[in-house]
């Protein structure tokens, strides 16, 4: 043993590190300190839990949409962020422009007859599963082939089937020697070969007339299954609403039993003492406040002047007010309920009290950019790729297109592409941005197609119709004023306008801000 060992043994040990001493050698998260020892979180997978409680935590969340108005608050704003007036494609097939534009007049007129159940066009499909996506975690879509005979140019419909068509429960082995796992069919592979659906929706059965209702077997190629895997090798969809699910759920509770309070208190407006208790108060015989015999209840009417017995007074009700807490205590609850669900608080809620134009928009700008990569990684993907993919082999082969079948196969993936362009998302401030699109297309960064795209419009549709407009323009020979967009702001009272508004923004802050601190220490 050397001399730094024996010292740090020593007086002096607690001076020296020491390499014999025990080492932290572990993260904090995954120690078993006293403070630690009640987190004992699952080892298992999503596909386990869902197992066994997906069924419940789905259930759940449906309620909280049907009756929690934070929830149906936050799910109306992310489907018509997420999805607007429909994600849309754009044909890449520019070599061939006649084709094109036969190939998307054709698209738009199917989209009308897309849905199986005839309730709405395929824009109209995404808006239910986006809906679907916060509700239950996933949809699943499911090709109809058609006849010709049945009447429609291109003979493919789609039809949503909800979560609980396809049981969590079911896990074991298939006929073929295949595994079922959550209801999904997986080959030897791991890849996805069947999904197993019940004949009619189990929720049905109390109002349905059905036979058995074992699961059925329908192979993977018919079915498109949308959901957001968080995980590998996750086999279905977890409610988007999930993390924020408990939280919502008590805070409605508490807000529905201080607004029960506040009501009971206010329909007691006052109350008759007397020296003598045992004494009933009379009630008027045509008052049916208090149908019960000896119930010590009157009605008040307004104005109501009431003469008491000798020795009897009246106190009226005083109910307790909520407290110059209850507001801020419901923002914070709220702040982080909908930081659960990835979403602004004041896209949510319409509350802009505490918002300036700085804030709101970095608040909106992080959102969209979350709604973009749901979009392309899931709708888009998922979705949109594989249904026209679909819609353009069945066009094909059923001749609604002017295109040689073998001609299409041999280049296929080529006739494939496309865009798809989501609708148009609207600034606070639209001058600025069409500024900034401006100067990034006159220095090249950025092409107008770009620019077109991102107003959810096809380029080429919209130079055919500026082309329009313009020779109808010299028909009939009108004259409109050309005025160019500036580069920058137009004139410097627009800039000083601006500012103004920002010290207004910020001394309206800077006011909320005081007024919510008074509130926390009067409530302290």
């Amino acid at each position: 043993m050397g001399l730094r060992d024996i010292l740090s043994e020593g007086i002096l040990g607690r001076f020296i590190p020491s390499t014999s001493k025990r080492a932290s050698n572990y993260y904090d998260g995954g120690a078993q300190r006293r403070r630690l020892k009640s987190w004992q979180p699952t080892q298992y997978t999503t596909n386990t839990i869902l197992s066994s409680t997906g069924a419940l935590l789905r259930a759940r969340a449906r309620d909280a949409l049907r009756n929690n108005p934070h929830a149906n608050a936050a799910c109306e704003s992310f489907v018509a962020n997420l999805i607007g007036t429909g994600i849309k494609p754009s044909s890449l097939l520019t070599e061939n422009a006649k084709l094109r534009d036969t190939i998307m007049q054709l698209w738009l007129d199917w989209t009308d007859d897309a849905d199986a159940d005839g309730l709405a066009d395929l824009y109209g499909l995404q808006t239910i599963v986006a809906r679907a996506l916060f509700e239950a975690g996933e949809c699943f879509i499911r090709f109809r082939s058609r006849r010709i005979e049945d009447g429609y140019a291109v003979p493919l419909q789609v039809q949503l089937l909800e979560s609980e068509m396809c049981p969590y429960w079911l896990n074991m082995q298939a006929p073929n020697g295949n595994w079922i796992m959550n209801g999904v069919e997986l080959d030897l592979l791991g890849k996805r070969a069947a999904y197993w659906f019940y004949p009619v929706h189990p929720g049905d059965a109390p109002i349905e007339i059905s036979g058995s209702m074992q699961p059925v077997r329908v192979p993977a190629s018919e079915v498109l299954h949308v959901f957001k895997c968080t995980r590998p090798g996750q086999m279905r969809g977890v409610p988007l609403i999930t993390p924020a699910l408990v939280r919502m759920f008590l805070l409605d509770q508490y807000d529905d039993a201080e607004l029960e309070r506040k009501r009971i208190s206010a329909m007691f407006a006052g109350f008759i003492t007397t020296p003598t208790p045992e004494d009933v108060i009379p009630i008027d015989g045509t008052d049916t406040s208090a149908p019960q015999d000896n119930i010590g209840l009157s009605g008040l009417e307004p104005g109501t002047m009431q003469t008491l017995l000798p020795g009897e007074d009246i106190k009226f009700s005083e109910p307790a007010d909520v407290g110059g807490a209850y507001e801020a205590y419901q923002y914070r609850q709220q702040l982080a309920l909908f930081s659960g669900l990835g979403m602004p608080y004041s896209v949510c809620t319409s509350d802009l009290r505490r918002a300036n134009y700085s804030s709101l928009r970095g608040s909106i700008v992080e959102f969209r950019r979350k709604l973009e990569q749901f979009q392309h990684n899931i709708i888009v993907f998922q979705m949109c790729v594989p249904i026209w993919r679909r819609w353009l082999d069945t066009a094909v082969l059923a001749q609604a297109i002017p295109l040689d079948a073998s001609a299409y196969l041999a280049q296929q993936a080529t006739y494939q592409r496309a865009k798809w362009i989501p609708q148009r998302n609207d600034w606070v401030d639209p001058l600025k941005d069409r500024q900034a699109e401006k100067l990034a297309v006159d220095a090249g960064f950025k092409s107008r197609s770009d620019v077109v795209e991102a107003e959810g419009n096809d380029p080429e549709e919209n130079d055919r119709r500026i082309a329009a407009d313009k020779a109808r323009e010299e028909d009939l020979d009108l004259i409109f004023p050309v005025v160019y967009a500036a580069a920058t702001q137009p004139g410097d009272q627009a800039a000083a306008d601006q500012a103004a508004q920002d010290a207004a923004d910020a001394a309206d802050q800077a006011a909320q801000e005081q007024a919510d601190e008074a509130a926390a220490s009067d409530a302290a």
